[in-house]
């Protein structure tokens, strides 16, 4: 099983705190179809959410208000692509007091080097903001991108980007993985001494990472959140309330 920074009386107390104060618009719900089977999305007590322009317009104070604690923000993609929402929502999310940082979508056929100067060239090195992230994700269904993942190049790859930010941003990055690529590159110890954020929208994060150490699961992909319209990805920080005022602290 995955080790989460508490012990399990500690979910307890975070489940019937949530069952009395909500989260994030109300207490998570069980995606439909899902199979959590333990942990539960409200077995923890510090929610957020990820955006980019498919949410469009956002209402970021009626997002804070709702119970939102922290928002991830696509910023690029490869090396010449700029998300249209990424600077209003950057910004929007900093004016509401939500912590917030910006995520890059990794392009396997752009020279890595490229791709860190996109996105420093529009991510501020805002010192107040959460780590970078990178996502790293399998893409067999690119229409421009038909490279073949071979997982030692794409090893190579990732560890220079992820150096390149921490360099830039003086934080260690945060990776966002999927099952898939998480299956054939990064299991089953790679960049153990990274943060990693999961995605796992139908079972509990052990069942398709087992034994992988992890700092956020994104556990909804069609969440409803005041001040969105649409759906919105929905995550949990593997910690409590005080668990988490720490890692900002740490940042």
């Amino acid at each position: 099983m995955m080790k989460p920074f508490f012990s399990l009386p500690s979910l307890v107390v975070a489940a019937a705190a949530l069952l009395l104060s909500g989260c994030g618009g109300g207490p998570p719900q069980m995606p439909p179809g899902a199979q959590f089977n333990g942990p539960y999305p409200s077995d923890f007590q510090v929610h957020g959410i990820d955006v980019s322009r498919y949410q469009g317009e956002i209402d970021w104070q009626a997002v804070r208000n709702s119970g939102v604690e922290f928002v991830w923000i696509k910023a690029t993609e490869g090396g010449d692509h700029l998300d249209p929402k990424f600077v209003q929502n950057w910004n929007g999310a900093a004016a509401a007091g939500i912590p917030r940082g910006a995520y890059h979508f990794v392009y396997w056929c752009r020279d890595p080097r490229e791709e860190m100067e996109w996105f420093k060239r529009n991510v501020p090195a805002d010192p107040g903001a959460l780590p970078p992230v990178l996502d790293v994700e399998v893409t067999p269904e690119s229409k421009t991108c038909k490279r073949i993942l071979h997982r030692e190049e794409v090893l190579a790859d990732m560890r220079l980007m992820l150096a390149e930010m921490e360099r830039h941003y003086g934080k260690r990055p945060v990776i966002y993985v999927t099952v898939d690529f998480y299956r054939h590159i990064m299991h089953p110890n790679e960049f153990a001494d990274y943060p990693v954020w999961v995605r796992s929208t139908k079972y509990s994060p052990p069942i398709h990472y087992p034994g992988r150490r992890w700092v956020f699961w994104q556990y909804q992909s069609d969440g409803y959140v005041p001040g969105i319209k649409g759906k919105v990805d929905r995550n949990a920080f593997a910690g409590t309330r005080a668990q988490w005022q720490a890692w900002l602290r740490s940042q």
